[in-house]
């Protein structure tokens, strides 16, 4: 296994607390092609619902403060965000969110540039993960994201045994999510609230270095005929579970 690329350094954040700001930086900084354009660009709203979202331009007077965008409060708002984030600046919006991250992560194994990758990362972020770790290519299949991963930390590693340094650096236990002998059900297990949940590419599930570096792998019950479902639909149900286990649920 090749060693740890920077995005996978150590960022000297004391156990079970949060990264420094150097690292978000660094995590974003080495996350690919995911910043392709500025931040207004067609990418930012959202498409193919035949229906036009979001906000219009913002009635006078504006409202003032470093978080509003002059330019998204002039044009209007139509990105993928609550509405709580309407005309706000990217960097806002994330350093908000950064406020109040779970104490998860997420990582996906990225072989043969699964399409799954991107529901993936929306999923984290609608779940609030710390940071989102591609292990594998570098380059992923952004189109499922909906452009989430502008707000979301993710980070890349050249192999699971990068991953399996960080993980171990920060008294992270890797949780393994796949359908084979040896797991045990999700449904009878609390997850750690500290954790790495770490998901294997559409067909092959899990390698064999990712069983061999997980503390604990655990199965999602299935009762139909399929032998599996795919690698998004199971990242969102295992962050539920997560979440059912360990989040603030407000009204709950």
């Amino acid at each position: 296994m090749s060693s740890s690329t920077p995005t996978g350094q150590d960022d000297g954040a004391p156990h079970g607390g949060r990264p420094h700001d150097a690292d978000r930086h660094d995590a974003d900084r080495h996350a690919g092609d995911r910043h392709d354009g500025d931040r207004h660009d067609g990418e930012q709203y959202d498409d193919g619902f035949g229906r036009e979202v979001g906000v219009g331009p913002h009635p006078l007077p504006w409202p003032e403060g470093d978080r509003y965008d002059p330019e998204l409060l002039a044009n209007g708002d139509r990105r993928n965000v609550v509405d709580r984030y309407r005309y706000w600046t990217r960097e806002a919006v994330v350093a908000d969110l950064d406020t109040r991250r779970h104490s998860f992560h997420v990582a996906v194994e990225n072989w043969s540039h699964d399409f799954n990758i991107g529901s993936v990362v929306r999923t984290a972020n609608a779940f609030l993960a710390e940071q989102v770790h591609i292990v594998g290519r570098r380059r992923w299949n952004r189109r499922g994201a909906m452009v989430t991963d502008r707000y979301q930390h993710v980070r890349h590693h050249p192999d699971v045994a990068s991953l399996a340094a960080f993980a171990a650096a920060r008294d992270l236990p890797i949780v393994g999510i796949d359908n084979l002998p040896g797991a045990v059900p999700l449904e009878s297990t609390e997850l750690p609230r500290r954790c790495v949940l770490l998901f294997g590419q559409e067909g092959p599930g899990l390698t064999e270095e990712a069983w061999e570096q997980a503390s604990l792998v655990c199965s999602i019950a299935q009762f139909g005929s399929t032998r599996s479902i795919n690698a998004g639909a199971a990242a969102a149900v295992a962050m539920h579970a997560w979440v059912r286990a360990h989040a603030e649920v407000p009204g709950a």
